[in-house]
């Protein structure tokens, strides 16, 4: 990547984009001019990158034939209200939003390469993942020489971070009001998240899925390019700030070699197994790291062809940014 370009980071101010400002340096990122933007109320605001300040501008004046790639860390409205422009401006994209339909914008999990996508012309779009995809994708795309995945079963415990820097807020501002014994009005969740666990994140449909549910059985599925696996996802916010935890339950077409399932997690790129007896924590062992830490292995308990595992992830760098980052380094290579 000797090619350096031009990059545009809307929603530069939020946790997603600090952490992607962080990881182009900290990756040498090939950037000629980075431009951050985010809403009108956050401009002017400055992050370091290189050694030098860099304002934070307003992403409704900004011209986006300036740049050759965007990358779309804010909410999927700002999304959805953009993503037109920039593509009209010849400017191709990288949805961490999940705005864009898969079919329009598919999604990418740098390490399974991009054998499985459909033919990019400029401007391309594509979508990260949601941070709960690509750690299930990871672990089982790394045992796929053993598991063909029948039917997936996915608890996924979200920390509060999911819900952007206000989410983050949030948690900060209703514990400290109970622990203060004062009443407690909650903002943004509609009812007492800390110290609690609440069974959705956002609206419901007819059929009592979420959105975020849908949309990860659906992007799993893509990204293991098994469009017919039946996949039965729950999320849920815990009061966590940040990191992921994820209960993950594989029916498999044969009896499970659990030691053999280890020595493949044990030898993956991205990958850290915790050793029998002991298990991963998204705050002890996740968060601030690049892998995916994998805990918990066991065959089900009266199916020999069950897989059960405990999962856990930092959402904002390892789900989110540093996937978006690899991403990013993974295409220019070949469409840029």
């Amino acid at each position: 990547m000797s090619q350096s370009i031009n990059i545009a980071l809307i929603g530069a101010t939020g946790n997603v984009g600090e952490a992607l400002v962080e990881l182009l340096e900290e990756r040498d990122f090939p950037v000629k001019d980075l431009h951050l933007l985010a809403s009108s109320e956050s401009a002017g605001q400055s992050l370091s990158f290189r050694g030098r300040q860099v304002r934070v501008r307003s992403l409704e004046a900004f011209d986006f034939t300036q740049v050759q790639l965007a990358f779309f860390a804010a909410g999927a409205e700002v999304t959805r209200a953009y993503h037109e422009t920039v593509l009209a401006a010849g400017c191709s994209l990288i949805d961490l939003s999940s705005a864009l339909p898969l079919e329009q914008a598919p999604c990418v999990l740098p390490e399974l390469g991009i054998e499985g996508l459909p033919a990019l012309a400029k401007p391309w779009k594509v979508s990260a993942p949601t941070p709960s995809a690509v750690a299930c994708a990871l672990v089982l795309a790394t045992l796929k020489p053993l598991l063909q995945p029948q039917q997936l079963q996915l608890t996924a415990m979200l920390s509060m971070s999911t819900l952007g820097r206000s989410g983050v807020q949030e948690l900060a501002r209703q514990t400290a009001e109970l622990l203060n014994a004062r009443p407690l009005e909650p903002k943004g969740v509609d009812r007492q998240v800390a110290f609690n666990v609440l069974a959705q994140v956002g609206a419901v449909d007819e059929q009592g899925h979420a959105e975020l549910e849908r949309r990860l059985a659906a992007e799993i599925r893509q990204l293991l390019g098994l469009p017919a696996l039946s996949v039965a996802a729950t999320c849920a916010l815990v009061p966590v700030f940040f990191g992921d935890s994820l209960a993950l339950s594989v029916q498999g077409d044969a009896d499970i070699d659990i030691t053999a399932v280890q020595q493949l997690l044990d030898g993956a790129q991205g990958i850290e197994l915790v050793e029998a007896g002991d298990y991963p924590t998204a705050v002890g062992d996740a968060v601030g790291q690049d892998q995916v830490y994998v805990g918990r292995v066991r065959a089900g308990i009266s199916d020999p062809r069950q897989l059960n595992l405990w999962i856990a992830s930092d959402n904002v760098r390892k789900g989110a940014a540093l996937n978006a980052v690899q991403i990013a380094e993974l295409l220019i290579k070949h469409y840029l």
